[in-house]
């Protein structure tokens, strides 16, 4: 039995089409897959398809390797499965399928996952001739505000990745002469250590003048003493996935400059964080991080948003920007993640996951955000 509530939420999504006057959803594999009927699975040049119509059971139209994959999704019903071989033609079966949903005679919106391959979506479209919307219009108010379950895997995730950075800091000074790309080797190891099911994405480790570029790729460079590495890193658990960064220095106390930024980015965080609560806008939160960097003439030098959504993918709504006015509800989990990026110099980010409470915003990451490591000073 799923912990996680597909049926009540295939009732709303229901309920959404119905609202919008939309006769199904067509979604790749993927978050909305995965979110609606429980099937875990990756898109790939293979066409396979969950339909969700207004009025009956799903239904899925399946490559026959992922036979096995689709018939384990709790929600999906087996005798619902379509299944085509690799000697078939994708295009005729899709024809087929189609046609045994009504979906080539419908003349109410088909509303298709938003990231649905073009060659799948051009193949669709040669066998219907209903209007097209996208997928997000009904799955992404559902997917925006986290259930228990999928509260109980953020937290879960975040606690791992508490706990790798915490092995990070013991090892103070024996990660001087780690190259980035070592590190990052082992950060993944340690996160498969401590039960994760994976990464959302590749660890960022940024040394030194690369800690100046938000998203670098690690190399070969040996991270030296004293210097600000960038660690940005998650685990998976159930499909979720947690989304931290610390800025360490390693070896040896960094210089005035370092510690200086540090502070101001760590009270640019708490800013943010506290500016969080129920109908307050994503905005607001943004502009409150923004201003503590601005009054400290490190404006320019925070160069992306606040934050984002985090769920079935690491990066969805809500975004954390300057402009949204997007409300805050309750159960909506985003990162925080003010930085400074002084190119040619270094850079700082601290971030943390934080859910929408009715007591305002709670951080799910519990690891303390100072630079120290090894025995140096305490760090809060």
């Amino acid at each position: 039995m799923s912990q996680f509530p597909h049926l009540q939420r295939l009732e709303e999504a229901r309920a959404a089409l119905a609202d919008r006057g939309a006769s199904a959803l067509v979604c790749p594999p993927g978050p909305n897959a995965r979110y609606l009927v429980g099937l875990a699975s990756g898109q790939s040049e293979r066409l396979f398809l969950l339909v969700v119509p207004r009025e009956r059971p799903p239904a899925a139209l399946v490559p026959e390797l992922e036979k096995a994959t689709a018939q384990d999704a709790p929600a999906l019903p087996d005798d619902r499965v379509r299944v085509w071989g690799d000697d078939d033609d994708p295009h005729a079966a899709l024809a087929a399928f189609a046609a045994d949903l009504d979906l080539d005679v419908t003349t109410d919106d088909l509303l298709v996952g938003d990231r649905l391959w073009a060659q799948h979506l051009l193949a669709l479209r040669e066998v219907v001739d209903a209007p097209l919307g996208l997928a997000s219009a009904v799955c992404g108010p559902l997917r925006v505000r986290k259930d228990d379950a999928e509260l109980d895997c953020l937290r879960r995730t975040a606690e791992m990745a508490d706990r790798v950075v915490e092995r990070l800091r013991t090892r103070g000074s024996g990660v001087v002469g780690t190259t980035e790309r070592t590190l990052a080797r082992e950060i993944a190891a340690m996160l498969a250590d401590e039960g994760g099911e994976g990464m959302p994405f590749d660890p960022v480790v940024a040394a030194g003048a690369n800690s100046a570029r938000p998203h670098h790729e690690p190399g070969n460079r040996p991270i030296e003493a004293g210097e600000p590495v960038v660690l940005d890193f998650g685990a998976l658990v159930d499909g979720y996935p947690s989304d931290q960064t610390r800025t360490l220095c390693f070896g040896s106390t960094p210089d005035d400059s370092v510690r200086a930024v540090h502070d101001v980015v760590r009270a640019a965080q708490r800013a943010g964080i506290a500016a969080v609560e129920p109908g307050a806008t994503a905005g607001a939160v943004d502009a409150a991080a923004r201003e503590v960097i601005a009054e400290a003439s490190y404006g320019d030098a925070f160069v992306h948003r606040t934050g984002h959504g985090v769920g079935l993918e690491v990066h969805e709504a809500p975004y954390v920007t300057q402009a949204s006015n997007r409300e805050l509800e309750l159960g909506m989990v985003f990162s925080v993640e003010p930085g400074v990026y002084l190119e040619g110099a270094f850079g700082i980010r601290v971030e943390d996951l934080v859910v929408v409470t009715e007591d305002g915003g709670k951080r799910l990451n519990r690891s303390p955000r100072g630079w120290a490591t090894g025995d140096r000073e305490p760090t809060g």
